[in-house]
């Protein structure tokens, strides 16, 4: 099988790596790709939203299934115009990933769905969170608990956007690999989305992520899929949309019970970073629809997010990179997320810059490991948060 897989970042890393795994994948390609993707397989300098550049390049390399990453490309439309020329695609179309292009859209469906989360408030006031209602990269959330936070919010957002109550507890991650109302769960996972140690500082796209929980057992996604997912995906399906393709669950862990934080309609970053190393199943059978097959390892997996100097508040170019090689020779994965070569010299290209993951009998053991890892890689100004999967 040849696949296309649409995207450039340490997810799509993460992805290339699992589907050039399979015994089913001939080629893999990329669009873009980025220069670790480019160590599994050709990279195409086509734009991830560049719907037509990327049907030619399906046509030019006979492509069987194109496997998209990134959320705009989806919310944009392109799976449903690469659909339109009989080419399979994993990724819902431009309809069904209102999901998460537009909160307001999915408030909605989970309330036709009777899928439990956080309410919408009429009225803008402290403790609450404000929400940027479009694609905001991760980071168009405010959790505003005084006034002055709120303020603050609401000085730095633009409309559209929607108010809502906020929800207190522990957060997980829930994928399930949907083809309209048949979804298969994988393990919950944990990101870490503020900059700073402790959850200090500001949002960020995702600083790390660990797998499994040691509060919520891998055993416990089938179910939360059957309360949370399947009733979003048969929503969907209703109304003339149904979802082929990754549906995440942000969650959270309240004192009523599990509340929906927001659903996504891609694989999270990086969370991914931290499932597929764990996954013993063939990835692209199971994004291909040939098999409902899901083997996890109990092995755990943490991923330690290294950032360029000045994130998030600002992105890094041109600044050398040294240490991979070091880095893997430790056993550990590194997956490249915003990084660039020039003259042969691999540099940063980015906000964040690279995700480092590693295996263990235990979370504190992968811990251990991938700041091992992460230690041995050096560039001006890196930075990653010291507690990741930390008790």
């Amino acid at each position: 099988m040849k696949v296309l897989l649409v995207g450039s970042g340490g997810r799509e890393h993460a992805l290339a790596w699992a589907l050039r795994r399979s015994p089913l994948c001939a080629e893999l390609h990329a669009a873009p790709g980025n220069p670790g993707i480019a160590a599994l397989g050709r990279c195409h300098p086509v734009l991830a939203t560049d719907a037509e550049a990327l049907l030619d390049l399906c046509l030019a390399q006979e492509i069987d299934l194109v496997v998209v990453g990134p959320e705009a490309p989806l919310v944009a439309g392109v799976a449903d115009e690469i659909r339109a020329r009989g080419i399979a695609v994993f990724g819902p179309s431009a309809a069904a990933a209102r999901i998460e292009g537009s909160k307001a859209f999915a408030k909605e469906v989970m309330d036709a769905a009777g899928v439990a989360n956080a309410r919408t408030l009429p009225v803008a006031r402290p403790p609450c969170v404000v929400k940027f209602d479009g694609l905001a990269a991760g980071k168009g959330v405010w959790v505003c608990r005084t006034q002055a936070e709120l303020d603050e919010a609401l000085h730095a957002i633009a409309p559209p956007f929607h108010v809502e109550e906020l929800l207190e507890g522990p957060e997980l991650s829930v994928f399930a690999v949907a083809f309209g109302d048949e979804a298969l769960a994988l393990p919950p996972a944990r990101d870490y989305k503020r900059i700073g140690d402790g959850d200090t500082g500001p949002n960020t796209g995702g600083m790390g992520s660990f797998s499994p929980l040691p509060d919520v057992p891998d055993a416990a996604a089938a179910e939360i899929v059957d309360t949370v997912h399947r009733p979003v995906l048969r929503e969907l399906a209703r109304r003339g949309t149904p979802f082929h393709g990754l549906l995440y669950a942000g969650l959270m862990q309240t004192a009523a019970g599990i509340r929906v934080i927001e659903f996504n309609c891609r694989f999270g970053d990086p969370e991914t970073q931290s499932l597929l190393p764990r996954l013993e199943s063939d990835l692209l059978a199971l994004l291909a629809g040939e098999s409902g097959e899901l083997i996890v390892s109990p092995r755990a997996a943490v991923t330690v997010v290294i950032a360029g100097d000045g994130y998030p508040a600002r992105s890094d170019s041109g600044t050398p990179i040294e240490g991979i090689a070091d880095a893997e020779a430790t056993g550990a994965l590194v997956f490249h997320a915003g990084t660039a070569l020039h003259d042969g010299q691999l540099v940063t290209n980015g906000g964040r810059i690279l995700n480092v993951v590693a295996l263990g009998e235990t979370a504190a053991d992968a811990r251990a490991a991938a700041y091992a890892a992460a230690e041995r890689i050096d560039f001006a100004g890196m930075q990653f948060r010291r507690d990741i999967a930390h008790g």
